[in-house]
């Protein structure tokens, strides 16, 4: 990945990537519009169908795209689902877009209104809760995946810094909220759409349950990796000397300090700060490939040893100093400044 702002070249992962995206998508589409209406005859025209087709589609992948955190921490075999899913986001923008226009196309085009003012004056609302207006809650989120699709670019990300960036992503939380209050206070209200309702709590329940287990496992894995200090502080005690599986990686959060991500390089172990330079992606959930670990959310690489780039790239991330003593291998949570070598440690040693 490049910080200059030129075209990235494409791998052939990024190209099967994109297509299984696109090919999921159509097929849904296509499946939808086929069988539809064929599940109820007579009842669904033709504008409506197309509706349904797009906004169910849009919720589906809004919801896959809130799944991939959660299920990246939980196993790492799907580690790489988090290298485009910046792609993912902008396709559901796309098929949002695509519903709310069939809505204007449909419900607002022979309005004695423009159909945006139309799309916002004409739901009133009834003085409860099941006829709120609904469609400004779609609106709303519907703007919201747009400025994440614009702001989806590097530009943006060193426009506005890697924190204020990530904040402004994780309005997606926010979209997902207003989308399920949409489709609740709309679709929902008619009894005839079990299914939907179906969707939706599936949708609700499956979502919750990743994120408090991944959140449970974040916290027993933190609890583990951190240990009172040795004697001499500040070190902090990680485990045994071999604890570091071998190709693998340690996450130790010390108190009050910034995450550390240790690495078993071939026996060599080397720790650096657990944050990419590009979006603080978490470091300690990358591959280890010759010696450089690969941030498993946009690819970038720095030296385990060094927390550096490779050329032509000029990223520097903080080193750490380990050491072992007695069978146990202890961190100095004192980090080095950005790019500083360190020579590595050996597993299993026993100084």
């Amino acid at each position: 990945m490049s910080v200059r702002f030129v075209p990235v070249s494409w791998t052939p992962a990024k190209w099967v990537y994109d297509a299984v995206l696109v090919a999921g998508i159509v097929a849904y589409l296509a499946a939808f519009f086929h069988w539809g209406g064929r599940a109820a005859p007579g009842t669904l025209d033709d504008q409506t169908l197309s509706i349904r087709a797009y906004g169910t589609c849009a919720f589906i992948l809004l919801t896959l795209v809130l799944a991939i955190g959660p299920l990246a921490r939980l196993d790492r075999r799907f580690l790489p689902c988090l290298y485009n899913r910046r792609h993912f986001g902008v396709l559901v923008f796309f098929m949002a877009a695509a519903h709310a226009t069939a809505v204007l196309d449909w419900y607002f085009a022979y309005s004695s209104l423009d159909p945006w003012r139309a799309l916002l004056v004409a739901d009133t609302g009834s003085g409860h809760w099941q006829g709120f207006p609904f469609i400004p809650l779609g609106v709303a989120a519907l703007l919201i995946l747009a400025i994440m699709a614009a702001t989806s670019h590097d530009f943006w990300l060193a426009f506005l810094g890697p924190a204020t960036w990530k904040a402004l992503h994780m309005a997606v939380y926010a979209a997902y909220g207003l989308v399920v209050a949409h489709v609740g206070l709309g679709a929902l209200q008619d009894a005839r759409e079990t299914g939907l309702a179906l969707v939706v709590a599936s949708s609700c329940a499956a979502l919750l349950g990743l994120h408090l287990a991944a959140a449970l496992s974040s916290r027993r894995q933190d609890e583990a990796a951190l240990r009172p200090p040795a004697d001499d502080a500040p070190w902090i005690d990680v485990g045994a000397s071999d604890a570091v599986p071998a190709g693998g990686s340690l996450v130790v959060r010390p108190e009050g300090g910034e995450a550390v991500a240790i690495f078993n390089d071939a026996g060599r172990l080397s720790a650096i700060s657990n944050l990419c330079a590009h979006q603080n992606g978490p470091l300690g959930e990358g591959r280890l490939i010759d010696g450089c670990v690969v941030c498993p959310w946009h690819g970038y690489q720095y030296r385990v040893t060094d927390g550096c780039a490779p050329a032509p790239f000029t990223e520097r991330i903080a080193t750490y100093t380990l050491a072992i003593r007695d069978g146990r291998l202890l961190l100095d949570p004192r980090a080095h400044p950005p790019g500083t070598p360190v020579a590595p440690v050996t597993a299993g040693a026993n100084a």
